[in-house]
């Protein structure tokens, strides 16, 4: 990770906010922390693939979970996204509280072609108990 800091140090001197994109594993916080980061994206990809299958979810919502806490502890703030949906929001959002942001294009875009884009957004909202 150490030649991602002179470039993290650029965009930050340009005043940029810089998050970095993470498979969810705490040994890479501080690598994280140490590039100058402000954030990290956790990839909740698995996460969202194991929507039939509580116990696969489980455990990778409690990686997801312990790689947030490092974040935290490291004083990152944490993000998340890919395939995220309205049904698995609201577990990660009480496994990880303190969710900046979460990026859910695809699953937002899906649901609005059905429910329209401002009902869309409130439910959205309302799984992430913002």
């Amino acid at each position: 990770a150490a030649f991602l800091t002179p470039i993290v140090k650029r965009l930050k001197k340009g005043g940029f906010r810089v998050s970095l994109f993470s498979d969810p594993d705490p040994d890479w916080v501080a690598a994280a922390r140490d590039t100058g980061a402000d954030r990290i994206e956790l990839y909740t990809g698995p996460y969202g693939s194991y929507h039939t299958d509580s116990a696969k979810a489980a455990k990778e919502l409690e990686r997801l979970g312990k790689t947030a806490d490092a974040a935290l502890a490291a004083g990152l703030q944490v993000n998340a996204g890919h395939d995220l949906v309205v049904s698995n929001l609201p577990a990660l959002a009480r496994r990880i509280p303190a969710l900046a942001e979460v990026s859910i294009g695809h699953g937002l875009t899906a649901d609005a072609l059905e429910y329209g884009m401002a009902g869309t957004v409130g439910r959205f909202l309302k799984a992430c108990g913002w």
